[in-house]
C-alpha cells in the first residue's frame, strides 16, 4: 500500500501541456464510486487494468468483468515498448517496472474459470421475473411461488426446483388464490415458458450448487496484495440481460452479507460494472429505486462500484449523483444526443478555470482523460486534463494454456468445479406426488375388496412398510415432525432489498 495512502492514476497537465502534477485516488474516499466513461477505442479498458493493478497493489481485492476478452492480460507480465516507456517519462513515473497482477478467473459458464452459481432462492422473485422478463402479473405468481416454497420449507436451488414448484402452484392454483390472490395456470404456463428459454441461454449453468461465497472475491495473497477476481463475460455478453442481472445479484449479496464497517482507510472490495447501460436499461422504477438504494448504502460496506460505460446518460441521475471518482475518456458531439452527453459529463465536474472542460472532452487524444477525484473532507478536486499512466501487465489477452494453467492453480481450485445436486424441491415434490399415487391405489384396492384382512391392518397400522413400502406410524409421526420443523423454519426465511434470500 503506498505511504499516503492513494492510488496513482497518471499525470495531469498544464495549458502549454507540460507536467503538472501526479493524479491520485485516496483510498479512504474509493468507496464513495466512481465513473469511467468514453467512446469507443478511447482506452477504457487499459483504465480499467490500471486502476485494478493500483487497488491490487494496494492490498484492495478487485472485481471486474472481461467483457471483450482483453482484460485477461492483467495475469501476465507487461512488455515495454516505446509508447509505454515515453509516457512514463511523461507522467514522471519512475521506477517504470512491470509485473503480473494475482488473478483469479470465474465463468458462469465453467469454461474460461471457475463455474459461479446462484440458488434460485438466492437470487429472489423480483431479479428473476427481470430476468425473464415477465409482466406485473407473472412476477405476482412468482412471488406466491416463492412464498408457498418458503412457508413449506421446499428448497429451490436449481431450474427444475422452480418448474416442480410452478408445477406444484398450479395444481393448487383454486386454494392459493383464495389465499394469496388470482394464481392463473395461463401466468404459470408463460413463467415456465420463459424459464425454458432461460434455460437455453445457459441459465441452467448459473443456478445451482456449489453457490458462490463472496469471501471468495475478498481475497489477498500472503504478500498484502489483493487477488482481482476476472469474470469472462464475452459469451455472456450474447444475453445482456443475464450478464447484467447476475452483476446486480452480486452487488446486491455483498449488501446483504457484509456487515457495516463506516468508512475505511481503504475498501474491502472495489467492484468494477463494465457495460452499466445494460442494469438500467428498461428497468422498472420499483427496481430502479433498489438499486440507487444498494449504490448508496453499500458504502458503508465498505466497498465501492465503479460504473464503467460509454455515455454518462447511461447513468440515471440519482445514480450518477452517488458516483465521487470521475475518469472521464473521450466523447464525440456528432449529434444532438452525444452533444448532451458531452454537456452531462462536463457539469458533473467542478470546473478549471484553465481549460473548457466541454471542449476538451471532445478533444482527448486515447489515453488522455479527465480526472476528478474526492480529496480532503470529500471533496471533489477540480478537474483536470491527465495522462494515465501505462499498465505494468501485458495489454491483450492471454493464451488458453496460460489461462488453463492459472484457472489449475487458483486457491479455490476443486471447490466450485463439481455440481452438487441435494434434496430439494424437485425430490420433495415428486416424493409427495408418488405417495399421493400409493395411496390413492391403496384406497382403490380397499374399495373394490380385493385386500384380505391382514393387508388391510398392515395398511392401516403401518404392518406392512417393509414389503409394501407404506410408512409405519412410527415413521409418520417422525415425518410429521420433520414437515413441522421445516415449515417453521420455511416461515423464518428472510429476503434482503431485492428479495434474495439473507443467508
Amino acid at each position: 500500500m503506498p505511504a499516503d495512502g492513494s492510488i496513482f492514476l497518471g499525470a495531469s497537465r498544464k495549458p502549454d501541456d507540460s507536467y503538472q502534477q501526479p493524479e491520485e485516488l485516496a483510498l479512504k474516499y474509493a468507496n464513495r464510486h466512481g465513473l469511467v466513461t468514453g467512446a469507443t477505442g478511447t482506452g477504457k479498458t487499459v483504465s480499467l487494468q490500471v486502476m485494478a493493478e493500483a487497488f491490487s497493489a494496494a492490498g484492495v481485492p478487485v472485481f471486474c468483468a472481461d467483457v471483450k476478452g482483453d482484460l485477461s492480460g492483467i495475469a501476465a507480465i507487461g512488455e515495454k515498448n516505446d509508447f509505454s516507456v515515453k509516457r512514463a517519462q511523461e507522467i514522471h513515473l519512475e521506477p517504470y517496472d512491470m509485473h503480473a497482477t494475482p488473478v483469479i478467473f470465474w465463468d458462469i459458464f465453467g469454461e474460461q474459470g471457475h463455474p459461479i452459481r446462484a440458488t434460485i432462492s438466492e437470487m429472489g422473485p423480483l431479479l428473476l421475473a427481470r430476468l425473464m422478463n415477465l409482466t406485473e402479473a407473472q412476477e405476482g405468481v412468482l412471488n406466491i411461488a416463492f412464498r408457498v416454497a418458503d412457508e413449506e420449507g421446499l428448497l429451490l436451488l436449481d431450474m427444475k426446483d422452480l418448474q416442480s414448484m410452478l408445477s406444484h402452484v398450479a395444481e393448487r392454483s383454486s386454494e392459493l388464490s383464495a389465499q394469496y390472490g388470482n394464481v392463473s395456470k395461463a401466468s404459470v404456463g408463460a413463467i415456465q415458458r420463459s424459464l425454458l428459454v432461460l434455460e437455453q441461454q445457459g441459465g441452467s449453468f448459473f443456478f445451482g450448487e456449489p453457490a458462490l461465497n463472496i469471501s471468495d472475491l475478498m481475497r489477498t495473497t500472503t504478500d498484502g496484495r489483493g487477488i482481482v477476481s476476472v469474470l469472462a463475460a464475452d459469451k455472456l455478453m450474447m444475453n445482456p440481460r443475464l450478464y447484467s442481472t447476475f452483476l446486480l445479484w452480486l452487488m446486491s449479496e455483498l449488501f446483504e452479507q457484509l456487515p457495516e464497517i463506516g468508512d475505511p482507510e481503504k475498501p474491502r472490495l472495489v467492484f468494477f460494472f463494465d457495460e452499466a447501460h445494460l442494469l438500467f436499461d428498461e428497468a422498472p422504477k420499483a427496481l430502479l429505486d433498489r438499486i440507487q438504494q444498494v449504490v448508496r448504502l453499500i458504502r458503508s460496506k465498505g466497498v465501492g462500484v465503479y460504473f464503467v460505460t460509454q455515455n454518462p446518460l447511461d447513468v440515471p441521475e440519482s445514480v450518477l449523483a452517488q458516483l465521487g471518482n470521475r475518469v472521464q475518456h473521450a466523447l464525440r458531439a456528432y449529434t444532438p444526443r452525444e452533444t448532451t452527453a458531452v454537456k452531462t459529463a462536463a457539469g458533473t465536474f467542478r470546473p478549471n478555470p484553465d481549460f473548457d472542460t466541454f471542449k476538451a472532452i471532445t478533444m482527448l487524444s486515447t489515453g488522455e482523460t479527465l480526472v476528478s477525484t474526492l480529496q480532503a473532507k470529500g471533496i471533489p478536486s477540480m478537474v483536470q486534463r491527465t495522462l494515465m499512466r501505462p499498465p505494468a501487465s501485458r495489454i491483450g489477452p492471454l493464451t488458453a494454456d496460460e489461462r488453463a494453467k492459472l484457472v489449475a492453480t487458483s486457491p479455490v481450485s476443486g471447490q466450485y468445479d463439481r455440481v452438487i445436486d441435494r434434496e430439494s424441491a424437485f425430490e420433495i415434490l415428486q416424493k409427495r406426488a408418488e405417495e399421493k399415487v400409493a395411496s390413492a391405489e391403496q384406497q382403490q384396492q380397499a374399495e373394490q375388496g380385493g385386500g384380505s384382512w391382514t393387508d388391510y391392518l398392515s395398511s392401516t397400522l403401518g404392518g406392512g412398510s417393509k414389503r409394501g413400502g407404506r410408512q409405519t406410524v412410527a415413521e409418520t409421526a417422525v415425518k410429521s415432525v420433520v414437515r413441522t420443523v421445516s415449515n417453521s423454519l420455511g416461515r423464518a426465511i428472510v429476503r434482503g432489498i431485492l428479495g434474495g434470500f439473507k443467508r
